[in-house]
């Protein structure tokens, strides 16, 4: 391309997704979404899991699956079993690669709550098959969350309960302490597998609890001290 030429595109290219943050107005624009799993002890069982510290293990979802308030969720074609994972949401404003366990809270923007929903009748198909669970995991409207809390404003809770409730009854309930591997842990063994960078959001895993939802439902979900997030399935 000579100097100087504007590029052009053989079409408009995408929206970039933001998320808002709470009490600004400066929006905070999403690159990647890595998603951990099995990351409670009693969710890893209730999975037919062993929640050991073996090395934690990842999966993506797109950026625009993430779904900002006051977004409801619809519900997904081709499942009849749609499952809730509350989720603590981190967001970094850098990355790198190799990023040491001491360091890696440096690297964080702040944090939310999240809902991972998964379609677990396509992901039961694809574990017996060994496929991958994107067709359960990455789908439109998947990852419903709140806004962004600063970590400045807030710290870097530890501790703190995380629940959900479907039609005003509790399902999932859990502290964010019951994790096996905690947030700089997380971030480090992830900056180990791919290089990360501003604007990448992590979703940690989910405490025991999860079961189906239907349209009509109601859900609300919180993590103290941090956010909540109220939606309906449509």
């Amino acid at each position: 391309m000579n100097a100087g030429m504007v590029s052009k595109t053989v079409f408009s290219p995408p929206p970039q997704v933001h998320l808002p943050v709470e009490g600004e107005e400066a929006l905070f624009p999403v690159r990647r979404v890595y998603c951990v799993g099995r990351n409670y002890a009693e969710h890893s069982r209730e999975m037919g899991g062993d929640p050991t510290r073996e090395a934690p293990f990842f999966f993506q979802k797109n950026a625009d699956n993430l779904v900002p308030p006051p977004g409801d969720f619809p519900y997904p074609g081709q499942s009849s079993d749609v499952h809730h994972e509350v989720e603590l949401l981190v967001a970094l404003k850098s990355g790198g690669a190799d990023i040491a366990v001491e360091d890696a809270l440096d690297h964080v923007y702040g944090y939310g709550v999240a809902i991972d929903f998964t379609r677990r009748d396509l992901q039961a198909a694809a574990k017996k098959a060994g496929r991958p669970w994107e067709l359960a995991k990455a789908f439109e409207h998947s990852a419903p969350c709140s806004a962004l809390v600063p970590a400045s404003r807030i710290g870097h809770p530890a501790t703190g309960a995380i629940t959900l409730d479907v039609n005003g009854g509790r399902r999932q309930t859990g502290d964010l302490s019951d994790m096996i591997w905690n947030v700089p842990e997380i971030i480090a063994a992830l900056s180990r597998l791919f290089v990360l960078a501003p604007g990448d959001v992590i979703l940690t895993g989910t405490p025991a609890g999860v079961g189906p939802v239907v349209r009509g439902d109601r859900i609300t979900c919180s993590i103290e001290g941090i956010a909540s997030r109220s939606l309906a399935v449509i």
